[in-house]
């Protein structure tokens, strides 16, 4: 078979919207991390669903289809595994100090999409951040960050609607 005809049938296979991520793709990792997160308080909403689609999609450059084929990639390996430190090794090694924080900010935002943090979530992205290497004071920093960020969009979502 020519290069050229095998290199264009890669492309397609590649770009193909169904198409499997590799169980050491770190976008399957964060993926089943915010699933985690997201159904550790025993329900899953749409308006979480979307979110964590859309930050998905935002955090990696993807479409919205494949981002949702990651999400459900994402829960499949999560229910499959059913515990973080299987995905936050991988994470550790091979993100940079910066780039862990900005997976628990990401965390964080899933949670407080419902706006209100449940014991179990806090529990969850705690001990994610834990097993990422982050310090519990960077840890706290963090929520508080993210919380400030949604106080700030929420207020302004309210004065729009007057």
């Amino acid at each position: 078979m020519p290069i050229l005809l095998r290199r264009l049938i890669s492309d397609l296979i590649s770009r193909r919207p169904g198409k499997a991520f590799d169980l050491d793709d770190p976008r399957l990792a964060v993926a089943a991390l915010m699933f985690h997160v997201i159904s550790v308080d025993g329900r899953v909403t749409p308006h979480e669903v979307n979110r964590w689609e859309e930050e998905l999609a935002r955090r990696f450059s993807l479409t919205i289809e494949e981002a949702r084929a990651l999400a459900e990639a994402g829960r499949a390996a999560e229910l499959e595994t059913a515990d973080p430190a299987s995905f936050t090794g991988r994470l550790q090694r091979g993100l940079t100090r910066a780039e862990r924080h900005d997976v628990v900010r990401a965390l964080w935002a899933l949670v407080l999409v419902d706006g209100a943090v449940q014991e179990f979530e806090d529990n969850a992205v705690w001990r994610i951040a834990d097993l990422l290497g982050i310090e519990a004071r960077d840890r706290v920093m963090l929520r508080k960050e993210v919380e400030t960020e949604h106080e700030a969009a929420a207020l302004g979502t309210a004065e729009d609607d007057r």
